[in-house]
């Protein structure tokens, strides 16, 4: 009955007329997106908080163009430009129809048609609204039939547009070792503009994503804030202009630089979605909102829990055999670990992966270094109790290898140009399908020959420098870059149905690919390859401002630290690590026997919390951006447990320190307080209030004094409702 009342919903839903001035609306849970028909044209009235009372917005909402179009007015950036066959540059989109739909349960899907009365060319806007994360993903189809192709120099996911007294922008930028840096401007007349032409590690040095707040300046409880993102793991651009009358439009998609396309009679080219949420209470609830819908939406496997690891890269690098990996396996299962994981360096049979500058595109095991190949490593790890993963990077090649040998036209590359090393390394050409399953293969024959493999770790350690295919005809050049990320996300698509019980990692030299695009078919993500706990806490910090705990993996190593030098003490690396997927490069041999202990209890302790960890709903308190102390929380939905977690990041001698308040629990509850991961011989930050009980109100309010002193200090808290 259940079924057949939902389908009926459906088929309801599912009507196109529309009259004159009717309002198209576009709603979740808390917010509303509006649009109006006037004169056959779509225009955005209002975006915001869901209003009880819409007939008003017939004559006081915006009007905005919902997409607009070059050659018939604007004197704006516009969301597309096409040019006809026939050379007229010009497009105007009539309002057509719009269909609702309910696809599932908790979402609601809105398709709006335009078409030009000119030329038979449509266009399709997509509306995907997720009621309960408040969220909504948008994108864009073209189509035609007109004798030849139409040429598409500008192509956006989407158009939003704003009307504030005030604009402030937060973005993300970095590069290796130090992603994922937030940095906050006051948008002023003119364009602000965000963009990629890397075309493989698109994030390498700025993220598709941003904070924009309407009004004055945010703060993570307080604050009219727009966050958004774009799921595309290839070229990208976010653009912001702001006129004269204080309006502001942002056009977000694939990057049109270079990239113009001819899109042929009958071929369908839609743009990647543009995800978007609305949120009067500053950006923590920005990021609670596209956490949620990520689990549920956004992620392999989003709502299942992770494996702790062990690697061997910072160990061993590409030094190693097979007594050497027998003996980290065991130290792994010793410490409690679920999962070992196998780093670069173990293929290349005639050229030997010995280094960075060979190897790459032959995916056959090192017979030197691997002699029982992988299968003997997998027993190994099942002896132990625990599961084997494996490094592949499938995208790259080195000119060193038997793939470049005998497929040279296969890489990126420019006509009578010589090639440009990164890394000493070429890019395969995605755009050819061919190529496309030359990937998928090496992938698929490792897991389906050794199929107790259960965890991959998917890098891509350079960009697209000579931009260039010899599949692609030569009029279509421009093409290489879009279609290097649809063959790319048509290769990930073929792996994950293929081997849909093995967890992928993504990785591009730490935290180059970082969209949500990719991660629908990765379960977890690599932040940086910079390791140090000091600089991974700012690292964490703004990756956690779209993507969940559950996704962002967190190890622990060596101190000094490979990549900074910096010392810092264990309980404190540990601490930072178990704010998210935790693993370990640090190696049990190198540790004092009090230092195993502990990693030993604190990785059980890991256990006890995790689901706490990647479930629960996150609340930023003090911000690294702001002081010396840092803290942050995990609140169960709930709220009937919580993790609490807080560092010192630097200490001056005299200064005091305030009582550290909590967030996000039941005022009217009582909460037991447990200091966890207590290092051996110290005395618990917490005082005597460890192993106390307190009012949520209390606690949120009031606080609790946290005794942080020296640098790189820290406190883990667990919380449990009485």
């Amino acid at each position: 009955m259940l079924k057949r009342t939902f389908i009926l919903i459906c088929l309801v839903l599912s009507f196109c007329s529309l009259p004159a001035q009717e309002l198209i609306q576009v709603t979740t849970r808390n917010t509303a997106l509006v649009f109006r028909v006037a004169n056959q044209s779509l225009r955005q009235v209002y975006y915001g908080p869901r209003l009880a009372d819409t007939d008003v917005l017939q004559k006081q909402g915006n009007n905005f163009p919902a997409y607009s179009t070059y050659g018939m007015g604007e004197q704006n950036e516009v969301a597309l430009h096409a040019v006809h066959a026939d050379g007229n540059t010009s497009t105007l989109l009539n309002f057509e129809s719009v269909k609702q739909e309910s696809p599932e349960p908790g979402i609601t899907l809105t398709t709006i048609s335009l078409k030009d009365p000119l030329y038979p060319f449509q266009v399709k806007l997509f509306y995907k609204a997720y009621e309960e994360s408040d969220l909504i993903e948008q994108w864009t189809i073209y189509q035609h039939t007109e004798k030849k192709p139409v040429t598409l120099y500008q192509f956006a996911s989407a158009q939003l547009s704003f009307k504030s007294s005030s604009y402030r922008l937060t973005h993300f930028a970095g590069d290796w070792a130090g992603e994922c840096n937030m940095s906050e401007v006051e948008l002023t007349e003119g364009i602000k503009v965000i963009d990629s032409k890397l075309g493989t590690r698109a994030t390498f040095f700025a993220h598709p994503m941003c904070l924009l707040s309407l009004n004055g300046r945010m703060t993570e409880d307080n604050g009219e804030v727009i966050g958004m993102a774009l799921a595309w793991p290839a070229n990208f651009k976010l653009e912001f202009e702001k006129n004269n009358n204080q309006e502001l439009r942002v056009l977000a998609g694939m990057n049109p630089y270079a990239s113009h396309y001819k899109l042929k009679k009958g071929d369908v080219f839609q743009t990647p979605s543009f995800l978007y949420t609305y949120s009067t209470k500053g950006n923590g609830q920005v990021s609670r909102n596209f956490h949620r819908w990520a689990r549920k939406y956004g992620l392999r496997h989003g709502e299942n829990s992770r494996y702790t690891l062990m690697n061997n890269w910072e160990a061993t690098y590409f030094n190693f055999n097979e007594p050497k990996l027998k003996s980290i396996i065991e130290d792994a299962a010793g410490m409690g670990f679920e999962l070992f994981l196998l780093d670069d360096g173990w293929f290349g049979q005639k050229h030997p992966r010995n280094n960075d500058d060979a190897g790459l595109g032959d995916w056959v095991v090192n017979k030197e270094k691997l002699p029982n190949g992988l299968g003997w490593l997998v027993k190994q790890c099942t002896d132990n109790d625990i599961k084997f993963g494996i490094w592949v990077e499938p995208e790259m090649v080195n000119p060193q290898s038997e793939l470049f040998e005998k497929h040279p036209d296969w890489v990126i590359q420019q006509p009578g140009r010589e090639h440009i090393l990164f890394r000493r390394q070429l890019v395969l050409d995605l755009s050819n399908p061919e190529v496309q399953e030359f990937v998928y293969k090496s992938v698929h024959d490792i897991l389906k020959d050794n199929p107790q493999i259960a965890f991959v770790k998917w890098d891509c350690n350079r960009a697209v420098t000579n931009p260039g295919s010899t599949y692609l005809p030569a009029d279509e050049q421009s093409h290489i870059w879009i279609e290097y990320g649809r063959g790319l996300l048509n290769v990930f698509k073929k792996v994950r149905d293929s081997h849909p019980d093995v967890h992928f990692m993504l990785c591009s030299g730490g935290g180059g690919r970082l969209d949500y695009g990719s991660l629908r078919y990765f379960e977890e993500y690599w932040p940086s390859d910079n390791t140090d706990a000091l600089q991974r806490i700012l690292i964490q910090w703004g990756n956690s401002q779209f993507f969940p705990s559950i996704a962002m993996c967190c190890h622990v190593s060596a101190s000094p630290n490979h990549q900074t030098g910096r010392t810092t003490p264990l309980k404190f690396r540990f601490d930072v690590a178990m704010q998210g997927a935790l693993g370990m490069d640090l190696q049990p041999s190198t540790m004092n026997e009090k230092e195993v202990i502990f990693a030993k209890e604190a990785i059980k302790t890991y256990e006890s919390i995790r689901n706490i960890v990647f479930t629960g709903d996150l609340y930023r308190i003090l911000s690294p951006y702001e002081g010396n102390r840092t803290s942050m929380m995990y609140v169960l939905p709930d709220k009937s447990r919580a993790v609490f977690y807080a560092y010192q990041l630097k200490s001056h001698i005299g200064e005091v320190s305030a009582p550290m308040r909590f967030k996000g629990l039941s005022p009217d509850k009582k909460y037991n307080v447990k200091e966890l991961n207590i290092y051996p011989g110290s005395r618990a930050a917490t005082g005597s209030a460890n192993g106390q009980s307190f009012s949520g109100d209390f606690l949120m309010n009031q606080g609790l004094p946290i005794g942080l002193s020296g640098d790189y200090s820290s406190a883990v808290i667990e919380l449990e409702q009485q």
